[in-house]
């Protein structure tokens, strides 16, 4: 028996065709979405976007569908009776707005010209200021739930993009009588059920123990906002992570090329998915999930508060356990940044006579280097800070550049960066009593690049050991197919028969983590100078920026 699991990504979405019996990945295919990310212009006007929008097209998941699984059947060429499950697992939070039935606001011609219809993307920004005011009015009124989310909501979640809807656009608000996790959303597509998984609703829309944050909370933000979840959202009934969504509808099934009634499974985040893809089904280990983005995730057996974790949730990546999410907003994303835009005509021709691509390229010329050689420290803020700090308003830094200073040396210190952020991330769990017992990296980036690996190994101290499929999330989607068609009880036997870890360890240079050592005590310094307010300059420059687009 076989399953399929579809990791829809920032980019585009990726099927695999599983063997429910050892994990073996059979096939996949990748449909990258025609309109990407939508961050500069509306495709279907022109419209000009404000600063730090980021929205998607619903019609890109739904192309991911219909391109990606016959793809998969015809390249592997087993008879489609033979799967009996699908899994998926999505970017979050990543919302959107539809009708009652499922009819997203973006798809209406009248919508077609408004930015607030689409779907935005977990990296959609513009909300900071409606983030602002939900965590400074739940910090007023005493909310306990606060504290689960490390002490402030981010302007990535849920209703700070609801709330941002509501006041910049009162009469696209009135229109919608659903507002939804395109991971859900994606799941009532295949099965005509609509259901809210018990993972984005705890980490994403502020539900802890079963409950969102009482009606009179939300009346405080605005009047208006007051019913929003009977309204907007409509269930408090959330459905549980490895369970049957629902079964594939007969009209999905003839464009899936797949047969109607397989089970579909419960919508899951790409980042809590991938634990039991590489087998972390137990207390104390640190996944870490690192593409154009990082998340770190791991499981608990106690309930604890940690300063500016992402949150906490019972069930939340595996059941039975506390599940706990942290992470950095951009670190693929970074160095793509810094390779698109910022790198000399000299390296590009050097790289093309390596046969190398500018990566590749940009990692070899650095891991030439001592640690410490190129005189830089970066702040690794391309794309706001998630944890520990929880503001999209803060921006990017480089410390230390002459005259002298190289592309190769720029690539290294981000990678750093981005590694120093992550050991803030471990410190700030283990401060707290949440002990890191072990490390797992998953993703595209510790797959590709040794470098990094190395890096990462050296700045935190820690050996960690690597996914064994470089398809993680796909992979975890998956299994938690296999469980919701009834082939393993649990996740916990399916990632014993299905998870998979390489054999390779990476371990630390000590003389490399010496040297560290001494950045990184520079890199925290300049983290809470910039970071905790002593000096908002980052926020001020964003401020003329917003000024100057009006």
């Amino acid at each position: 028996m076989y399953t399929i699991g579809i990791d829809f990504g920032t980019l585009s979405g990726r099927a695999v065709l599983i063997d429910t019996r050892d994990g073996r990945e059979i096939t996949s295919a990748v449909y990258d979405y025609p309109h990407g990310v939508i961050d500069d212009v509306l495709p279907a006007s022109g419209r000009k976007l404000p600063p730090d929008w980021a929205l998607q097209d619903p019609q890109d998941y739904i192309d991911v569908l219909t391109h990606t699984v016959p793809a998969v059947l015809r390249q592997s060429g087993i008879d489609p009776k033979e799967v009996v499950g699908i899994g998926t697992d999505f970017t979050a939070s990543s919302p959107m707005p539809v009708k009652q039935d499922g009819t997203p606001l973006s798809f209406l011609p009248e919508f077609r010209d408004e930015p607030h219809a689409y779907v935005k993307l977990w990296k959609h920004h513009a909300g900071q200021r409606q983030a602002d005011l939900i965590n400074e009015t739940a910090r007023k009124m005493g909310e306990t739930w606060l504290a689960r989310y490390g002490g402030k909501i981010s302007s990535e979640w849920f209703f700070s993009k609801l709330l941002q809807i509501l006041q910049e656009a009162p009469s696209v608000y009135r229109e919608i009588d659903q507002f939804i996790e395109a991971a859900d959303w994606i799941i009532w597509q295949m099965t005509g059920v609509e259901t809210r998984n018990t993972c984005t609703a705890g980490y994403k829309a502020m539900v802890q123990d079963g409950h969102f944050p009482s009606k009179a909370y939300f009346a405080a933000l605005d009047p208006a906002f007051a019913d929003v979840v009977e309204t907007k959202i409509g269930t408090t009934d959330f459905a549980q992570l490895g369970d049957k969504a629902g079964e594939l509808t007969p009209e999905m099934a003839a464009k899936m090329g797949l047969p109607a009634g397989i089970a579909v499974a419960v919508a899951n985040v790409d980042a809590h998915v991938a634990a039991p893809a590489v087998k972390a089904t137990e207390a104390g280990v640190m996944v870490m999930i690192m593409g154009t983005s990082t998340c770190h995730i791991m499981s608990g057996t106690q309930l604890q508060d940690v300063d500016g974790m992402c949150g906490v949730v019972k069930g939340g990546i595996i059941p039975g356990l506390y599940g706990y999410e942290a992470g950095q907003s951009g670190v693929g994303d970074i160095f793509a940044w810094f390779v698109d835009h910022a790198v000399p005509p000299e390296y590009h021709e050097a790289a093309q006579a390596a046969g190398l691509n500018l990566h590749e390229y940009l990692e070899r010329e650095s891991a030439k280097q001592a640690v410490g050689e190129h005189g830089l420290i970066a702040l690794d803020w391309w794309n706001g800070n998630r944890s520990t700090l929880v503001d999209a308003d803060l921006t990017g830094m480089m410390v230390g550049m002459t005259l002298a200073t190289r592309a190769p040396d720029i690539y290294r210190a981000l990678i750093e960066a981005t590694a120093f952020g992550t050991r803030v991330i471990i410190e700030a769990f283990e401060d707290r009593g949440v002990a890191v017992n072990e490390l797992v990296a998953a993703g595209g980036l510790p797959e590709k690049n040794a470098l990094l690996r190395q890096i990462y190994a050296d700045v935190t101290g820690r050996s960690f050991k690597l996914a064994g499929s470089a398809q993680a999330p796909a992979l975890g989607s998956a299994m938690h197919a296999a469980v919701a068609a009834g082939v393993y009880p649990n996740i916990q036997a399916a990632a014993e028969k299905m998870g998979k870890l390489k054999d390779e360890v990476v371990t630390p240079i000590p003389a490399n983590q010496k040297v560290y050592d001494q950045l990184y005590a520079d890199y925290k310094t300049l983290y809470d100078y910039f970071g905790r307010g002593a000096n908002d300059v980052m926020k001020r420059l964003k401020q003329i920026k917003r000024a100057a687009h009006a």
